[in-house]
């Protein structure tokens, strides 16, 4: 996979990752849910993709995004982002219940597996982490956002075809909004990655967000 491939399904991934959050706000809006708070929150359980690695946190497009919803209409949603780099769905699953009960969440983004995928990690393992947290985020009453992730073909087209999968059902067995991060519509320039040719640079950030 070139540069190029990679920044321009980054950058589909994050701005797809947008509109699907500001869509589960909208149905909130219209139906509410059971979180008695004041306060509305969006919890983002990522790995690095999400936790701004290599570049300022702050520069990162979840605090882009917290930005974005602070400046628009949606300003009464907190965002908060609870991703750690190198995490795996298990991490992601062994974490979530006590963001859960701490946040209250209305919206739960999961962007995990990556790391499953690139550690070689069995996908029924990952698919079965996957969907306990999918189902503990609805127990809570949240909405949830589940982004399916592409890897290198480093194990086989075998392993990378299971892999992409494991989210294709997730999706299909559940009701969750889904971004299956297969699309290349945003064009970019190659320098805009880091050195290790995986994550966007901090100049790269603001154009996940258009």
């Amino acid at each position: 996979m070139t540069l190029l491939m990679t920044l321009r399904k980054y950058c589909t991934y994050m701005t797809l990752i947008r509109v699907l959050i500001i869509s589960c706000i909208g149905f909130l809006s219209v139906h509410g849910n059971a979180n008695t708070q004041n306060n509305h929150r969006i919890l983002i359980i990522g790995d690095s993709i999400s936790a701004a690695y290599g570049i300022d946190i702050n520069e990162g497009w979840v605090n882009l995004l917290q930005e974005r919803l602070k400046n628009g209409e949606h300003n009464h949603y907190e965002v908060i982002n609870a991703s750690i780099s190198g995490n795996t769905s298990g991490d992601g699953l062994s974490r979530l219940p006590q963001l859960l009960s701490l946040y209250s969440p209305n919206i739960v983004v999961i962007e995990l597996g990556g790391n499953d995928g690139l550690r070689g990690y069995p996908t029924k393992l990952m698919a079965k982490n996957l969907q306990k947290m999918i189902d503990l985020s609805q127990q809570a009453n949240a909405k949830v956002v589940l982004a399916g992730i592409e890897i290198p073909p480093n194990y086989g087209e075998r392993y990378t075809q299971s892999f992409r999968k494991v989210f294709q059902q997730l999706a299909k067995d559940n009701t969750v909004s889904y971004m299956p991060f297969i699309l290349e519509n945003i064009a970019t320039r190659p320098q805009l990655m880091q050195k290790d040719s995986i994550h966007p640079t901090a100049e790269a950030q603001p154009i996940l967000l258009e």
